[in-house]
């Protein structure tokens, strides 16, 4: 199954780690660290045309990890998780 997180970018669902609101999530020093180092590492991809709503933490190789910053809602890409597209 996969999952498109928008701007044509699709994740594999099995490779998502988490889904988060970028307003909430953000509000920890430790989350706008992770995000700074992900992005300084090169492990961060925009995938947003307006202001991000949410970021997708995947894991495609053991212990690697990319964040996907994304204009669609937690919300909406989780109703995109339970629609689903099949492989």
């Amino acid at each position: 199954m996969y999952v498109h997180a928008g701007n044509n970018r699709i994740i594999r669902k099995r490779d998502i780690i988490g889904i988060f609101d970028m307003d909430t999530a953000t509000m920890e020093s430790a989350t706008r660290d992770y995000l700074r180092a992900a992005e300084k590492e090169g492990r961060m991809v925009n995938i947003k045309e307006e202001i991000p709503k949410s970021f997708i933490v995947a894991c495609h190789r053991k212990n690697e990890d990319t964040v996907y910053v994304s204009q669609i809602s937690t919300g909406a890409l989780y109703g995109r998780i339970k629609a689903g597209i099949s492989e």
